[in-house]
């Protein structure tokens, strides 16, 4: 008696937190066969199976949680019973736990353990412990199929026994487990927030298309267009359209084609003149590949490098082109001309338009004083100390550098730029470019292309002198300017 007072407070208590923890619960209840085996279990031989049925009442807590009330009725075919008919009830609290459950879930296994009373004609009640397996196959909305299997400790001798259970499981009351008012039965996310448009799933954006098939969740668009919009209202979703602001065709991945010439204008180079495929959607008449704008030959077949003129001699020097080193500039010497008469011509001679011997490229020899003055720079550009500053009085000779390379326009000028071993290598390396860039911006501002001039720093790496005397360490410091032919 003490033992049943115990299992009612039990699940009494078990109850009422069941309710507390989960007020949205959904109900069920069931019924089943019992196949009752007393023989194995207690290794007694010649007991047969006997059956019984089982009704009870199953409170959904969780979506890996289930309570249940199992009540049976059944014939025990037990060692001690000469009639082999004696008949028990029970009356168990089990708990499930089962795989948690999806909207597509169609079989459910669990496992099962708890407690219960079993009432015995002649013996009475005992405890047992009842642990097991089951499965619940779907047949409906709410409907399942039901098979248990469970092995019974009990209190008593010769009383463990096995059930297994066949029956049907329905669920009354509408199980929202999301709490978002639509039943998990009828909702396709029945653990995630959603509206009814969406069949209970997520739609952060509104659009009526839930955000698993939204392809575009963040921004509202069309069921269509799989929850995507369409900017420019052309049929063609914003993913999927190149140019979005802009209505075109779908064929076009939603870009226009203003000329109608069969190319989306984002890459017709003349959008708004119908032309050919092969010149980028611009006029080729003669079908060579080169726009009329830029064909020198509209009419007339011919290539880019000859500007789309048949392959020839353009200049009208007798020498073809293939062979002319200057095709568009008539001449007798390999097709090209030699302006200042030195008897190197145009395509070969460094200084086209001065006179020079061919031991230097063409170009006129420096005089000697020029090139004292080139020597002389060395010296003579002064600097801040520590510093990559011009002093005042450097401009001078700085000045003369540039009317040397206004004079010989095919010269290229190397700056260099040289420290003593005073101080950080690596700060003697920054200084010395710091000083032959100095030079270069100077050279530059005067009028000089930089294209003509090029300056790098060594630092201390390359002495004229000795860095231990002081007259040594002021040869060391020093920028080179040297004039050459490329």
């Amino acid at each position: 008696m003490r033992k049943s007072i115990l299992l009612a407070l039990c699940l009494t208590a078990l109850w009422g937190s069941v309710q507390a923890q989960n007020k949205k619960a959904a109900n069920a209840i069931f019924a089943k066969i019992l196949f009752v085996d007393y023989g194995n279990p207690n290794s007694i031989d010649n007991l047969d199976i006997t059956n019984g049925i089982e009704i009870g009442y199953i409170r959904n807590i969780n979506r890996w949680l289930n309570f249940s009330l199992p009540a049976k009725v059944g014939l025990a075919n037990v060692v001690d019973d000469a009639n082999n008919n004696r008949i028990f009830t029970s009356l168990d609290g089990i708990l499930q736990f089962q795989v948690a459950r999806t909207e597509d879930t169609r079989i459910i296994p669990y496992l099962m353990g708890g407690g219960g009373i079993v009432w015995e004609k002649d013996l009475g009640t005992n405890f047992q412990v009842p642990v097991g397996a089951g499965i619940n196959f779907r047949v409906g909305g709410r409907s399942f199929l039901n098979v248990q299997g469970e092995y019974r400790l009990s209190q008593e001798e010769n009383r463990n026994n096995i059930q297994l259970g066949l029956g049907l499981v329905h669920y009354l009351g509408k199980m929202d487990a999301d709490g978002d008012g639509i039943a998990d039965v009828l909702d396709l996310c029945p653990n995630e927030v959603g509206p009814a448009s969406t069949g209970g799933c997520p739609d952060q954006d509104l659009d009526g298309v839930a955000d698993m098939e939204d392809k575009c969740p963040s921004r509202p668009g069309k069921k269509r267009f799989s929850g995507c919009p369409d900017t420019d209202d052309d049929k063609v979703a914003d993913p999927d359209d190149e140019c979005p602001e802009t209505p075109g065709l779908a064929k076009f991945n939603g870009c226009p084609d203003t000329d109608k010439d069969g190319i989306p204008d984002k890459d017709d180079a003349c959008p708004d003149e119908k032309g050919d495929a092969s010149a980028k959607g611009c006029p080729d008449g003669d079908g060579d590949g080169i726009v009329d704008s830029k064909d020198n030959c509209p009419d007339e077949a011919g290539l880019a490098e000859f500007n789309g003129c048949p392959f020839g001699d353009r200049d009208g020097d007798k020498v073809p082109d293939d062979k002319d080193l200057c095709p568009d500039v008539p001449g007798k010497m390999d097709g090209c001309p030699d302006t200042d008469g030195d008897g190197l011509h145009d395509g070969v001679d460094s200084c086209p338009k001065q006179a020079g011997p061919e031991a230097n490229k063409g170009c006129p020899e420096l005089k000697e004083a020029e090139k004292e003055v080139l020597n002389f720079a060395m010296r003579a550009v002064q600097f801040e100390t520590g510093k990559a500053a011009l002093k005042e009085e450097s401009s001078g000779v700085l000045d003369q550098i540039v009317e040397i390379m206004n004079r010989y326009p095919g010269y290229k000028l190397r700056i260099s730029g040289h420290t003593d071993n005073v101080g950080e290598e690596q700060s003697n390396q920054v200084l010395s470019e710091e000083r032959a860039k100095a030079c270069y911006q100077y050279l530059s501002a005067k009028g000089i292309s930089p294209k003509r001039i090029s300056f790098q720093g060594f630092g201390e790496s390359r002495p004229v002198a000795d860095n231990k005397l002081p007259a040594g360490r002021r040869m060391n410091r020093r920028v080179e300017f040297d004039l050459y032919i490329e």
